[in-house]
C-alpha cells in the first residue's frame, strides 16, 4: 500500500476512534501501532508499545509539567489569585470597565504562577464574577473578560503547553519562554484596548466605581507580596539562568505550598483535592503524549510530512498562504480539542511542514500557542464559554460567547501583528542569545 494513503487511513481511524469517544492518547496509541505493524511488523509494533511510556516517564523536561501544575494548584489554594486581583481592582477599579480591566491584569499576572487557561478562567469566575456583579457590570462584559484573560494561562509564560512544544519538536523551552513575554504584555494590552472601546460606546456596560485612596492601595499592595515573590523566584530564575525549568517548577511549587501552608489554608481535604486535580491532568497529559509518540513514529515511517512540504512547494503556494490556513485549521481545532490535543494530533505533519518552508520554530511556537487559544473561546464550542457556564449557570451561553466577540475581534488583530513582524517574538530572545542560527 502507498505510504502516503497509509497515513491518510491512520489519521482518519484515529479520528474516527476519537468521534466514538475513545480518549485522545489511547486513540493515537491504537491507530499508531496499527499502522506500524503493517509497516514493519507486530514485533516492531510491541517494542515502540513498551519502549514509549519508558522514554515519556523518564524525560526530565516532561517532568516539569506536574510541577508546574502543582505550584498552579496549592497558589490557587492559597488565595494567591485574588491577592493579585485586589492590586489591580485597587489600581483600575474607578475606571469605566475598571474591574473588567483588573480581570484581564489578574489573568495575566497569575498565568505566570499557574500555566492553564481552564484554571485561570475557573479560579477569576468565582473571584472577579462576584464583584463585577456586585458593582453593575453587564453578564456578557464580566464573562467575556474573564473567557479572554483565561487564555492568557497558556501563552504568559512559565507555559505548560509551550514547555510541552519545545519537548516534542526540541527547541530549546527558555527561548520559546522569552519569546512568548512581548506577545504576552501585548495581548493584554490589547484586551484593554477592547475593554476601553466597548465602555466608550456603552458605559451601561461597565460602570465606574469608587476610588480607592492611595493609603489604601498601598495596604492591598503589601498583601500582594505572596504572588508577586512566587512570580519573581520563578520567572527570575529561569530567565536569570539561576534555574533550570524543572528547578524552577520544583522551586515554585515548594513556595506555594509554604504560602498556603502559613496561611492556614492547607486543610487535609484541600491537600487531597490538590493533589488529586494534579495527579489527573498530569495523568491525562502524558497518556496523551504517550500516545502522540507511537502516531509520530507511525506518521514518520510513512514520510508524509516530506511529502507534503514537496506537493506544498510544487504548488508554488506562497508560504504566507500556507500560514493564514494553518492559522484557521488551528482555530478550528482549537474549539473542539482540549489545548494539549490540539497540538499534539497536529505537531508530527505541521512542524516539518513550517521548518520545510523556512519559517523560524520558536516564532511559530508562539503563534501555534495564541492560535489554539482563540480557538479555546471561539463560538460555537469552545471550551472555556461552557467551563464559566458550567460555574454561573445562570448566564446563558448565548451571553457569554456575546461578550466574547469584542476580544475574540482583538484576538484577530493580536495575531496579525505578531504573525506579521515576527520580530516581538525574536528580539528578546535574540538579544539574550537563546536562539540559535
Amino acid at each position: 500500500m502507498d505510504p502516503t494513503l497509509l497515513a491518510i487511513i491512520g489519521i482518519a481511524g484515529m479520528l474516527a476512534l476519537i468521534a466514538m469517544h475513545v480518549p485522545i492518547g489511547i486513540a493515537m496509541a491504537l491507530a499508531g501501532l496499527a499502522g506500524v505493524a503493517y509497516m514493519e511488523g507486530l514485533d516492531t509494533a510491541l517494542a515502540m508499545f513498551s519502549a514509549a511510556p519508558t522514554n515519556v516517564l523518564t524525560n526530565p523536561e516532561l517532568a516539569a509539567i506536574p510541577m508546574f501544575l502543582l505550584m498552579g494548584s496549592f497558589a490557587a489554594a492559597a488565595g494567591l489569585s485574588r491577592d493579585l486581583y485586589r492590586l489591580f481592582h485597587a489600581l483600575m477599579g474607578h475606571y469605566r470597565g475598571g474591574l473588567a480591566m483588573a480581570t484581564i491584569g489578574g489573568c495575566g499576572g497569575f498565568g505566570a504562577v499557574c500555566g492553564s487557561s481552564i484554571a485561570t478562567a475557573a479560579t477569576f469566575v468565582r473571584i472577579a464574577l462576584p464583584e463585577m456583579r456586585a458593582r453593575g457590570y453587564a453578564p456578557t462584559l464580566s464573562t467575556g473578560c474573564i473567557a479572554a484573560g483565561g487564555t492568557l494561562g497558556i501563552l504568559i509564560p512559565p507555559s505548560n503547553l509551550m514547555l510541552l512544544y519545545g519537548v516534542l519538536t526540541e527547541q530549546f523551552v527558555i527561548a520559546l519562554f522569552t519569546a512568548a513575554v512581548v506577545p504576552g504584555l501585548l495581548s493584554i494590552l490589547i484586551y484593554l484596548i477592547a475593554i476601553g472601546i466597548v465602555v466608550r460606546v456603552r458605559p451601561s456596560l461597565g460602570p465606574a466605581g469608587p476610588r480607592m485612596p492611595w493609603s489604601e492601595r498601598l495596604v492591598v499592595a503589601r498583601e500582594c507580596w505572596g504572588v508577586l515573590t512566587l512570580a519573581t523566584v520563578v520567572s527570575g530564575g529561569i530567565y536569570g539562568g539561576i534555574f533550570t525549568v524543572l528547578e524552577a517548577a520544583a522551586v515554585g511549587s515548594i513556595f506555594a505550598f509554604l504560602f498556603a501552608l502559613f496561611r492556614g489554608v492547607l486543610t487535609r481535604k484541600v491537600t487531597r483535592q490538590v493533589l488529586a486535580d494534579t495527579a489527573a491532568s498530569t495523568g491525562l497529559i502524558y497518556v496523551i503524549i504517550f500516545g502522540a509518540n507511537i502516531f509520530t513514529f507511525f506518521i514518520t515511517l510513512t514520510q508524509m510530512p516530506d511529502i507534503l512540504v514537496r506537493n506544498i512547494e510544487a504548488l508554488n503556494l506562497a508560504p504566507w498562504a500556507v500560514i493564514f490556513v494553518l492559522m484557521v485549521i488551528y482555530i478550528i481545532l482549537g474549539c473542539i480539542f482540549e489545548t494539549v490535543s490540539a497540538m499534539i494530533i497536529t505537531l508530527p505533519v505541521v512542524f516539518p511542514l513550517i521548518v520545510g518552508l523556512g519559517f523560524d520554530p520558536i516564532w511559530w511556537g508562539v503563534i501555534n500557542i495564541m492560535v489554539i487559544e482563540i480557538g479555546q473561546t471561539t463560538p460555537p464550542i469552545g471550551i472555556i464559554p461552557f467551563v464559566l457556564h458550567g460555574m454561573a449557570p445562570d448566564v446563558p451561553l448565548k451571553t457569554i460567547f456575546t461578550g466574547i466577540i469584542p476580544f475574540f475581534v482583538a484576538d484577530l488583530i493580536r495575531l496579525a501583528i505578531v504573525a506579521t513582524l515576527p520580530i516581538l517574538a525574536l528580539w528578546l530572545p535574540g538579544k539574550l542569545g537563546l536562539l540559535i542560527g
